[in-house]
């Protein structure tokens, strides 16, 4: 790919960024209040932000308590004492709803019947309570696997919530990285999450959000890495040299999503961390590639989804942990298919669910 015109390299703003994560922990601008039900992801972008610009520590013991507080709070546990058609599904909610903590018996019994936990929450939650030093010890595993078989469609596919209308990759994704950690993969039809999978491989190799959708960065993403933790990826379930082919030509300068797209920031983690589980990194552009990223850095720390665009979180997080596979100074090292730094994935081989297959393993 040609390198010509391409701008003098910029300075990676890292202490920047910095301030941009530990400002947005403390206070958003009015333009994410539309996003107040999913306030455990803008957390985790924050602190898993943080996490891989190695600044952690500028978070006080007691600051990291609080977080972890608020997260335990999120926890929906079962409710012995409703009805069965209102069993609560467990796991974690994105922010306060009927009451906080989690507390059905005593909120009003219809909003609570609503009230129900989330898989893309569950697995933010996860990872932020192992970013701050959390052991996963009060983590109701039980309750949550045993309600993953109700969020399972026949297809393969998850939806997010009980009862949703909406079921594609993302989801099958969020329950596998869930199951992962908590070491316990009994909530989820295996046959039926791969066959779905194969079934979402499109004619251009790609894979959609199900079957006959459009190649999309972000649901191949989730499919492959999906593979890559049931140690299914080197399997005849999809074509894996097409794929990485498609994938590789989603870069014109950064990466697009889509065909006929414009780049965009966030597909330098989608596109870049399936290149990367597909063994191909380095045949991209590294020139291009942090030349693009560096034209989408806010001048207030941040990272925007094109230039001259205002910076967000989920761009920001996408974007360092892109350059973290490009080895950029100041960054952490990324674990592509987990979508969290390696520090974390020592945190989790240290929590209660794993330390567990340890002493099994020693044991026998």
């Amino acid at each position: 790919m040609a390198t010509d015109n391409v701008d003098k390299p910029r300075e990676f703003a890292l202490e920047k960024h910095v301030k941009f994560f530990k400002r947005s922990l403390e206070f958003l601008p009015y333009q994410y209040s539309s996003a107040d039900t999913n306030r455990m992801t803008l957390g985790y972008f924050c602190i898993n932000g943080l996490d891989l610009l190695g600044k952690l520590d500028i978070l006080s013991e007691e600051q990291k308590k609080g977080y972890i507080e608020w997260i335990y709070a999120q926890q929906i546990h079962p409710d012995p004492n409703s009805p069965d058609e209102n069993k609560p599904i467990c796991g974690f909610r994105g922010s306060p709803f009927a009451g906080s903590p989690y507390a059905p018996s005593a909120t009003n019994t219809e909003a609570a019947k609503y009230d129900r936990a989330n898989l893309a929450m569950t697995y933010t939650a996860l990872l932020l309570l192992l970013a701050l030093g959390d052991d996963l010890s009060r983590v109701n595993r039980k309750a949550i696997i045993e309600s993953m078989p109700y969020l399972q469609r026949e297809d393969g596919s998850f939806c997010p919530c009980y009862e949703s209308r909406e079921s594609d990759m993302r989801f099958l994704y969020c329950a596998s990285v869930v199951s992962y950690i908590l070491n316990d993969w009994t909530g989820i039809d295996i046959p039926k999450a791969l066959s779905f999978i194969k079934s979402s491989q499109a004619y251009d190799y790609g894979i959609g959000q199900g079957p006959s959708q459009e190649s999309h960065g972000g649901s191949t993403y989730c499919a492959v890495a999906v593979l890559d933790l049931l140690e299914k990826l080197d399997s005849s379930v999809i074509n894996q040299e097409k794929l990485l082919e498609w994938c590789l030509n989603r870069q014109e300068t950064g990466f697009q999503g889509r065909r006929n797209k414009p780049a965009d920031s966030c597909y330098s983690f989608w596109i870049g961390a399936t290149i990367k589980m597909l063994g191909g990194y380095e045949l991209i552009d590294f020139t291009q590639h942090r030349a693009f990223l560096m034209t989408t850095q806010g001048g207030i720390g941040g990272f925007a989804k094109w230039p001259d665009v205002y910076p967000d979180l989920l761009h920001a997080y996408m974007a360092i942990a892109g350059l973290s596979f490009m080895n950029e100074p100041g960054i952490n090292p990324v674990n592509p298919t987990l979508n969290c730094s390696l520090g974390v994935t020592e945190a989790l081989s240290k929590s209660v669910f794993h330390r567990e297959k340890s002493m099994d393993t020693t044991s026998g």
